[in-house]
């Protein structure tokens, strides 16, 4: 096994709490299932929200979906002028069997526009 990062973030609609944990949770999912990966293979993950999103945390998606081990941080994003409002990134290390150039990160909805070159 070997230690990887995966990326991944969304748009959110809304500031809002509901929202806001669903949508991350989709995201969250989708990673896991587009690496082959379980709770288990987790090292850390790290959440980013843009300045405009403060209704809630977005680690606490994770915790909702039973990641009660798996060490999560979240911080704010630079306030850039231009920059996609309404963000959530995820930095994810993982132990996995994949390559590096088989990692699948997700970028979801009019978040693909921040990676156009690796977004699925």
């Amino acid at each position: 096994m070997a230690v990887r990062a995966v990326c991944g973030a969304v748009q959110l609609e809304r500031d809002e709490p509901g929202h806001m944990d669903a949508q991350v949770r989709l995201l969250l999912t989708a990673i896991l299932e587009r690496n082959a990966l379980t709770a288990d293979d987790l090292i850390s993950i790290w959440f980013t929200a843009t300045p405009d999103l403060h209704s809630d945390f977005p680690a606490a998606a994770a915790r909702g979906l039973g990641m009660a081990d798996v060490p999560l941080l979240c911080a704010q994003e630079l306030d850039i002028e231009g920059a996609l409002p309404r963000v959530v990134r995820i930095l994810a290390h993982i132990e996995s069997d994949l390559p590096r150039s088989e990692i699948a990160h997700v970028y979801l909805g009019a978040a693909a526009a921040l990676r156009k070159d690796i977004a699925q």
